[in-house]
C-alpha cells in the first residue's frame, strides 16, 4: 500500500511501534474527529483548527514484527475518543458527512479498541488526535498552536473524502492480500461516475464598493460605483445563463445565495433585476434563498505572513472561525452519486426548452452567492485544500468572480479568481481604493 509514513510513538501510547500509512485514495476510509470543548463553551471545538478539515482521509496498516497488516475499515458514523486538553474526558467523533441542519441529537455510540475501562483513549487515532504538548503554546510566537490548522492529509496529498460523500471502499480480505474482483468492481463504479455524475459550479461574487465611514450595518450602503459594478455583474451573469450558441450553451443556475449584510444584499438585488431573464431560458427557475448569517464577513482564520497577534484577535478568530468553517462545509460539496442501478444518459430536469432555444447541459449544475472578500479567500484555500493561513495573500476586487467546479469524483478546481473581466478600468476597485496603484 504506496502512501507516506508517520511515526507515532509517544510515552504511553498503546502502539509505540506503530506507523501508520496515510493515503489519498479514491478508497479511503475517512474519520473527522468533532471535539467538544468545555473550556470555552463552543460546540464547534478545536477540531476546526485541529481536526482533519473537511473529512479526514486515510487507509492505514500497521508495520508489526517486520510485517504489514491492513487496518480493517473502522465503524461508521460515531466514535468515542478522548479529549487531548481533558485527557480522561471522552467525546462523540462523527465521521465527515453533508452539511444537514437536521441531523439526529442522539448518536450511537460504537465502543473503541484500545478504550480504557473508563471510556477513554490513550494515544493517537488516525492522526486526529493531538497531544497536549502540541496543544499547548504558541505557533512560533504569532498565535496560540490550537488554531493553527491541521489538514486531514499531509500536504500536498489530496483528501478525496474532504466532504463526506467518497463512496466506502472495499473490505479488505483478512489474509491482507488484493481482490480483483473487488478491484474491478471499485473501477466500473469509478468510471460510472465520472460518466455520469454531476458537476457542481459555484460562482462566488463579492460584493460591489460601499460606504465604509459608517459603524452601523444599515448604513453601509453600495456608492453609485458599487451599484455600476452589481449591474455589469449582473448583465455578464445573465449571459451566461442564457448562453450564446451551441458552443457556448445556456449555464443552468439554480439559486443566488446571500450574506445577511447590508451591501451583499443590495449587491445581490442588483445583480438579479440586471440579469435579464424574462423570456429566456431557465428564467424562473433561478431562485434566491434567503440572507444567510454564515456567509458574513468575519476573521476566518490567522494569516502568514503576519505580526503577532493580540488577544482581541485571538478572541475573534475563535468566535469567528467556526461560523465562517461552517459555511464553507455547507455550501461546498460533490453532487449526489449516481445510481448504477438507473439507466444513464437519460436526463429529464421538467424544464421545456422554448422553440428554437438552447438547452442547457444536464450534467452542471451553478449556483451563485454573493458574499465578502475574507470568506471567499477562506473558502479558496479550503476548497483547494491549501493552508487557510495563506488567505490574506489573495486579492478580491469588488464584484469580481471566483469561480470554482466540482467533480462528481471529489476533485476540486478554480476557473477564475478575483476576475473582473466584465468592469472598465475606471470601475475596478477593492473596497475605497481605486485602480491598481496602492
Amino acid at each position: 500500500m504506496a502512501g507516506n509514513f508517520y511515526q507515532y510513538a509517544r510515552r504511553g501510547s498503546l502502539l509505540p511501534a506503530t506507523t501508520v500509512t496515510a493515503t489519498a485514495t479514491a478508497f479511503a476510509v475517512s474519520i473527522a474527529f468533532i471535539a467538544n470543548d468545555a473550556n470555552d463553551g463552543k460546540d464547534y471545538g478545536r477540531h476546526r483548527y485541529y481536526g482533519v478539515g473537511g473529512g479526514g482521509s486515510f487507509s492505514s496498516s500497521v508495520i508489526v514484527g517486520g510485517s504489514t497488516r491492513p487496518h480493517p475499515p473502522p465503524p461508521p458514523r460515531w466514535y468515542r475518543v478522548a479529549s487531548s486538553h481533558r485527557p480522561h474526558a471522552t467525546t462523540l467523533c462523527e465521521a465527515p458527512r453533508p452539511y444537514q441542519p437536521s441531523d439526529p441529537a442522539e448518536p450511537v455510540v460504537v465502543p473503541v479498541a484500545g478504550a480504557d475501562a473508563d471510556g477513554g483513549v490513550k494515544g493517537r487515532m488516525g492522526g486526529g488526535m493531538w497531544g497536549e504538548e502540541e496543544m499547548d503554546g504558541s505557533f512560533h510566537g504569532l498565535f496560540p498552536r490550537r488554531q493553527l490548522w491541521r489538514p486531514a492529509l499531509e500536504y500536498p496529498l489530496w483528501d478525496y473524502n474532504w466532504d463526506g460523500r467518497q463512496p466506502p471502499p472495499p473490505i479488505p480480505r483478512a489474509d491482507g492480500g488484493e481482490d480483483s474482483g473487488q478491484m474491478a468492481e471499485v473501477q466500473q463504479r469509478e468510471r460510472f461516475i465520472r460518466r455520469e455524475g454531476i458537476t457542481r459550479h459555484i460562482i462566488l461574487i463579492r460584493h460591489g464598493q460601499y460606504d465604509e465611514t459608517s459603524k452601523d450595518d444599515s448604513r453601509r450602503l453600495l456608492t453609485p460605483l458599487g451599484r455600476k459594478q452589481a449591474e455589469l455583474t449582473g448583465q455578464r451573469l445573465g449571459r451566461l445563463i442564457r448562453g450564446v450558441n451551441e458552443q457556448f450553451g445556456p449555464c443552468r443556475v439554480r439559486v443566488i445565495r446571500v450574506s445577511d449584510l447590508a451591501r451583499a444584499k443590495e449587491t445581490a438585488d442588483i445583480i438579479y433585476e440586471s440579469m435579464d431573464l424574462k423570456n429566456n431560458y431557465d428564467g424562473g427557475i433561478v431562485s434566491r434563498a434567503e440572507p444567510d448569517p454564515l456567509l458574513n464577513e468575519g476573521r476566518p482564520c490567522h494569516h502568514i505572513p503576519g505580526g503577532i497577534a493580540r488577544s482581541s484577535v485571538v478572541e475573534r478568530t475563535d468566535e469567528q472561525h467556526p461560523r465562517i468553517e461552517e459555511a464553507f462545509r455547507k455550501y461546498f460539496y460533490r453532487a449526489e452519486l449516481p445510481n448504477m442501478s438507473s439507466k444513464g444518459g437519460d436526463y429529464d430536469d421538467g424544464v421545456d426548452t422554448p422553440e428554437g432555444g438552447l438547452r442547457a447541459h444536464p450534467q452542471h449544475e451553478f449556483e451563485v452567492i454573493v458574499c465578502h472578500a475574507n470568506v471567499i479567500r477562506y473558502f479558496f484555500c479550503r476548497a483547494l485544500q491549501l493552508p487557510p493561513e495563506a488567505w490574506l495573500r489573495l486579492c478580491t476586487f469588488n464584484c469580481s468572480l471566483t469561480y470554482f467546479t466540482i467533480r462528481p469524483t471529489g476533485t476540486v478546481s478554480c476557473r477564475m479568481l478575483g476576475d473582473i473581466g466584465h468592469l472598465p478600468h475606471e470601475l475596478c476597485t477593492f473596497s475605497m481604493h481605486s485602480g491598481f496603484n496602492w
